[in-house]
């Protein structure tokens, strides 16, 4: 019997990765989640500049 015969047979560990930061459609729904965060100063950019349809990031000021 091998020394890890207590430990679960794991066939995925799954993927590690960094968390991508926060976008938003629309900038009501970035204010409320940067009120939620107590996020005090902060911009609003615009990552789709030549688009109709905005992805907002909150920058941190």
């Amino acid at each position: 019997m091998s020394y890890k015969h207590d430990k679960p047979i794991l066939k995925h560990r799954g993927r590690h990765r960094k968390r991508r930061p926060k976008t938003f459609s629309s900038e009501d729904a970035a204010n409320t989640w940067a009120a939620g965060k107590k996020i005090k100063e902060f911009d609003l950019v615009n990552l789709r500049v030549n688009d109709i349809h905005k992805k907002l990031r909150v920058v941190r000021k």
